[in-house]
Order: C-alpha cells, then structure tokens, then sequence
C-alpha cells in the first residue's frame, strides 16, 4: 500500500466491492491512473484546485474531464442553483427555464434552431443519429472521434463487448484531415449514410477548408453533418467550434461545460430536422431538472459577461508555446510533442526503442501527482487557472522531462516506475 495514497487505496478497495472498477467513469478508473502513484477519491474542489481523501491538494488540468469551464464551485452558479434549489428540482409540468436555456443557446450557437435537453454528451449523440437516420430514411453512420457509450458509437470500437454485430456493422470510422478518405467511405455506401458525426477538432487542427469539405461531401451524399462539441463548445469559442471555424453543422451535440459540471446536454440543428423529435422518442424524467439549467443560464451568462474564453485561450496559448519550448531544452521530442487548441491542449507520448508510450506516461503521472498536478495527458484549461498554475505546470515540466529523458534513454525506465504501467483502455483520437 502507498503512504500517500493510504485512504484512497482504502477506499478504492472498499468501492470496488459494490462498484466495478471502484468508479462511475472509466477515465476515473484504475484503467487510467497507475495503482500505487495515484489518488482515486476527490474529497472537495475550488477554483482550479481539488483535494483528495488523503489530504493533499492539486491544480486540477483535468477539470471534471473538460466539463468544468469556471471552475470549481464557481460562486455565481452555485448561486443560481441554491435559489433555484428552493423553489424545486424536477415538476409535473415543464419549467420556463428549460425554454430559457433553449432560447440562449439559439441566441449563442450558430446551427441551433431548435433544442432538446438530455444529461450526459451521449444522450445528445445518441440522439442526434436517431432524427439524422428519421430524417435521412438511412441507416449508416459514419464517425471522426469520441462519441459516447452507446451501441451505435462504442460497437465501432475496441471496448464493443455486449454489442450486437448487426449494429456494429452500420457504423463505420473515418481518419481525421483526409477528405479522400471520407469521400471514399461515402461513396462505398452510397444512398445508405444518414450522417456524418465528427469531433470538429481534438489533437490536430483542421487543415485550410477541411471542415469546409467534410460539409460538401455530406451534403453532396444526401447525408446530414453533426458537429459532437461536447468539449468544443464553449470552450474553443461562446458558440464552439463552428464559430471559430466559421462552418455550421446540420446537428449540434453540446455537453460538459455548458453548465460548469452540473449535468446538462444537448441537441440543437436545424428546425426541420429537429422537429423529428415531435416523432422520435427522445424522453427523460430528468430531462428537463432546473438546477442544471439554471446553472447552465449562470455559466452562459458568465461566458456572454466576462472574458472567460479570452482568458482560457491565454492561459493555455502559454502552455503551448513554453512546453514546447521544454521539450526542446530537455532534447525529449523523439518521444514527446504537445498539440491542439489552447483551451484543450495533448501531450502526447510515443513508442521509441526500448520502451513504449503507456511506460512513459505512467512515469510521467507518477512524477506530476507527486508534485501536486493533476492531468492525463491533456490540459483542459478553466476560468480559475492563474499564471501562478501555468507557472507551476512549467516548473514542474521542467523538473521532470530530464528524469523522462534520463529513464527513456537508458532503457531503464521501469526501475523509475513505483507501479505498473498503464494498459491502453482503447484509443479515442
């Protein structure tokens, strides 16, 4: 047993009695923290700071797997939500706040005309391929990223047990920034392909008119586009990535940061494609629950008020500029490199002679926790990051990328390693 994390550990034992993998999401799981160098419970979180069960604090580059955009326990919608918590939850009839909320994101999303609410990114996914398959009379769905737990996504995966092979075989996976590639697919199913779904961008930013192309080629299929801005939205702009891109999608997924953490999602497009939903059976209980959408109205109106996507994209345009330059200082580009957009940015680890990246990652983990940071790999900027958190990132970056080197280059990085290395759960992007 760890020191350090003695009462996670604990913990973790104990959870794992009644909860397989002892956690609700697999990125929270053993699956991707190292045992023995890792904390797994999370006692309480403020700003871009979190604590876990055994005392010890973190800057959090996580940030609730991208959903929070402010930051933890942000005062003005924790507000929201303790009046609205007086007032009830969850009703009989329908509350003016979800067409509150509905109306905003028309107001803020370029493709929204219409929307639905549901709780998690996979509820809007999954929905948005149900009116796309209504609306298109077809069956075939092709994808660009990661998209949720459903059957109609994770079967085109590795992680597909439990999932018929005849919904399997409707969905098919194209590579990102390679347009031949997708006009092959499309033509290989021809007048079969209900939509293209896509993560807009994740790890590379699209190449000039790429996006652009992706639309034409849809279109010229007879299929419809779905953006999945779960994380991009709000975050890469006040109406995502479309904004930013300049290129608006049939269908818009959006999750995560649209409420800072509380759960909310969404599907918005076009109006006569979202008015299959007065058919298709798209329902929940909680569909329309007020605390998420009033925080969700106290975050959009934060977003609309203050420079908070001005402020993320500094902070983390730092990042990119000066880990790059750590990377160059301590001569660790043969197996690390650092892309993507300054609000969700990668460092990305690669095989190399003698050890591979799941062996360096899991030492970097070790030695960052350590430390007092938290990240998988990525750094999800909120709201609450200071110059102090990039300043401490960097310093820490500094102290390590010679000990990766060092283990890297020697071949001896298992006698660095104080646990296993990390397993690959399956590869989203």
């Amino acid at each position: 047993m760890s020191l350090r994390y003695a009462k996670s550990e604990e913990f973790l034992a104990r959870a794992r009695k009644t909860i397989p993998l002892g956690a609700q999401t697999f990125s929270k799981s053993i699956t991707q923290y190292p045992f023995g160098v890792s904390p797994y419970f999370v006692s309480r979180g403020k700003g871009s700071k979190v604590w876990d069960v055994d005392g010890h604090e973190y800057i959090d580059f996580i940030s609730g797997l991208c959903s929070v955009t402010l930051g933890y326990a942000d005062p003005d919608v924790n507000a929201a939500v303790a009046a609205q918590l007086e007032d009830g939850t969850i009703f009989t009839l329908s509350h003016p706040l979800e067409t509150e909320v509905a109306e905003l994101l028309c107001e803020v999303v370029p493709s929204a005309q219409m929307v639905r609410f549901g709780k998690n990114g996979s509820d809007a996914t999954a929905g948005a391929i149900r009116i796309a398959r209504a609306f298109t009379g077809r069956d075939r769905v092709l994808v660009c990223g990661y998209h949720g737990w459903q059957d109609w996504y994770i079967g085109a995966t590795a992680r597909n047990k439990g999932v018929p092979q005849a919904t399997r075989d409707l969905t098919h996976v194209f590579p990102y920034n390679d347009l031949p590639a997708l006009e092959k697919m499309l033509a290989a199913y021809k007048g079969e392909v209900a939509a293209v779904i896509m993560e807009p961008m994740n790890v590379s930013a699209p190449a000039p008119g790429y996006l652009e192309g992706v639309k034409a080629l849809t279109h010229t299929a007879g299929a419809l586009l779905v953006f999945d801005e779960t994380i991009t939205g709000f975050r890469f702009a006040l109406g995502g990535a479309q904004e930013l891109f300049g290129v608006t999608p049939d269908i818009t997924t959006l999750g995560k940061g649209i409420a800072n953490g509380f759960p909310l999602s969404a599907v918005c497009g076009r109006r006569d494609v979202m008015q299959e939903m007065e058919e298709v059976f798209f329902s929940f209980t909680m569909g329309g629950e007020t605390l998420s959408l009033a925080a969700a109205k106290a975050t959009i109106g934060k977003l609309r008020r203050e420079p908070v996507i001005a402020t993320m994209n500094e902070r983390g345009s730092r990042i990119l500029a000066e880990v790059m330059n750590l990377i160059d200082k301590h001569g660790v580009g043969h197996f690390a490199s650092i892309s993507g957009h300054p609000t969700w940015s990668f460092l990305i680890f690669k095989d190399v002679d003698g050890t591979n990246a799941f062996e360096i990652k899991t030492l970097w983990m070790q030695e960052i926790m350590e430390r007092g940071l938290l990240s998988v790999g990525t750094h999800n900027i909120s709201y609450s990051h200071s110059e102090a958190d990039v300043d401490a990132l960097l310093a820490i970056y500094d102290a390590i990328f010679p000990i990766l080197r060092q283990a890297v280059d020697n071949r001896a990085i298992r006698q660095y390693l104080k646990c296993e290395p990390l397993e690959p759960l399956f590869r989203l992007r």
